[in-house]
């Protein structure tokens, strides 16, 4: 699903139109981005986690020479399912 699909998704089932629908996921998108960058952790129940997690430095090998190269370290962006969303994704899958 894409963002447009979801706009109207979201629109469909509130009665909204698209437009404020877009005006709404874009505020919770930016919000969660605002935040998650400031190192708040965003827990919707149910649903999951968003945080930001520190990575280590690192040594790794660049694949064409086998040289080593050092990846200093970072922050990325962390999603942690919540046990809503894991036992819908249990029942809803097929083997």
């Amino acid at each position: 699903m894409t963002r447009s699909e979801l706009v109207v998704e979201v629109a469909e089932r509130t009665g909204l139109s698209p437009k404020d629908a877009d005006r709404i996921l874009r505020s919770i998108t930016d919000l969660i981005k605002e935040q998650v960058a400031a190192g708040e952790k965003i827990t919707i129940s149910g649903f999951g986690t968003f945080e930001r997690r520190r990575r280590k430095a690192t040594v790794a090998r660049n694949p064409k020479t086998h040289e080593p190269m050092q990846i200093a370290e970072q922050y990325v962006a962390a999603f942690r399912a919540g046990s809503g969303l894991k036992e819908a994704v249990k029942v809803s899958s097929t083997p």
